[in-house]
């Protein structure tokens, strides 16, 4: 699994989504309730971006339409989305946040 670095911890705010992308793969980054997340940024109900959305509970809601993703497995949370989106692998090195879009879960 190979890790590309996406930005600094301290380039994200707490529960404030920030978009980046990573090989062509957009990546919405969470910093919440203690950890990073790393969700695909396009919503699988509309191609619209996640990371514009309001993050609360360990989920991201899509501001389009209203449906919600947890952060840590993609999975919706109720309509109009049915499909998860994927989420990706993270680590933290020193003030680096690297992530692999290689490897989805």
């Amino acid at each position: 699994m190979s890790f590309l670095r996406a930005c600094s911890l301290s380039d994200l705010a707490e529960d404030e989504p920030k978009r980046v992308d990573l090989n062509g793969v957009p990546v919405a980054l969470v910093r919440t309730e203690g950890e990073v997340f790393a969700i695909n940024d396009i919503c699988s109900h509309a191609n619209v971006s996640l990371s514009e959305g309001e993050v609360e509970d360990c989920m991201i809601e899509c501001w389009l339409h209203g449906s919600s993703f947890d952060l840590r497995s993609g999975k919706p949370s109720g309509l109009p989305a049915t499909k998860p989106v994927p989420v990706y692998p993270v680590k933290i090195e020193g003030d680096d946040v690297l992530v692999s879009v290689n490897q989805e879960s």
